[in-house]
């Protein structure tokens, strides 16, 4: 009785290593992006005050952002850079699906043009990281007060007209990896329609190469569409609706194939 309560007791040991070394490369992956995104922001915050809000503070550490992520394994591709226009502002919509978002914005911030990112409030209290962005433009809003984050939301669409600006939001709202996208919150195109700006989806293709449920993280690949703007100069505020199911459709398509081909990139650079 005594040798089969230590061979179950040895088996449950085995079992608890297996399932945490198969979970160390996510866990370790993970803490390296967090990490190293931090300690690049913290070395650059001295040079940033030199320019506050301005968002060509994020140029230098989107650069060493993207050669942190091939250290941990992803690579991402742009594609679209023919559909970038830099004479006018833009309300930037794409889909979101991770912490490794980061690493999309890192390869968009140098060629999108005047760019800066709607985020919630509670990134500015991230140590470092949370500073570097305000100081790079980041515009937090809290969620919990919705006049404050309307009033936040309007001068960046007065931005976007005056400056030329490119706002970058997620209209899903929060994480999603499936295979469909969520349905888009009104916020992003209300801005949209308010400063008559156009709005450019942006698509990234699912990460097959992650799971945050099971704690996979392999090395892959990524592809990244910056697709044609699509105008809101026949739409009314009213219409809202409509121009959401619009930008939805051509983002959903385009999701699923170059999913298709991000995940054979993906295959080849794991065999």
């Amino acid at each position: 009785m005594a040798c089969t309560c230590e061979v179950i007791g040895l088996a449950c040991v085995v079992a608890l290593i297996l399932s945490a070394t198969a979970k160390a490369p996510y866990q370790m992956r993970m803490f390296f992006i967090f990490f190293g995104a931090g300690l690049i922001v913290f070395l650059c915050v001295p040079f940033m005050i030199l320019r506050p809000r301005d968002y060509r503070n994020a140029l230098f550490p989107s650069w060493c952002f993207r050669q942190l992520c091939r250290l941990v394994g992803i690579t991402m591709e742009v594609r679209g850079l023919e559909n970038v226009r830099k004479d006018h502002g833009a309300v930037v919509i794409m889909n979101h699906q991770s912490a490794v978002d980061l690493c999309v914005l890192a390869y968009l911030w140098p060629v999108i043009g005047r760019a800066t990112v709607v985020s919630k409030k509670e990134v500015l209290y991230i140590p470092f990281f949370g500073i570097g962005a305000w100081l790079w433009g980041t515009l937090y809003i809290d969620r919990s007060r919705k006049t404050d984050s309307i009033n936040s939301l309007q001068k960046e669409a007065k931005a976007i007209q005056e400056r030329n600006c490119k706002l970058l939001l997620f209209p899903e709202g929060t994480r999603n990896s499936k295979d469909s996208l969520l349905p888009f919150k009104k916020g992003s195109f209300h801005i949209a329609l308010q400063g008559k700006s156009p709005v450019q989806p942006v698509v990234i293709s699912k990460y097959t190469f992650m799971d945050d449920e099971k704690k996979t993280f392999r090395p892959g690949h990524a592809l990244i569409h910056i697709l044609p703007e699509v105008s809101t100069e026949k739409y009314k505020r009213e219409d809202v609706q409509l121009l959401i199911d619009e930008c939805q459709s051509i983002m959903q398509t385009e999701y699923t194939k170059l999913s298709k081909e991000g995940q054979a990139l993906s295959s080849k650079k794991q065999a």
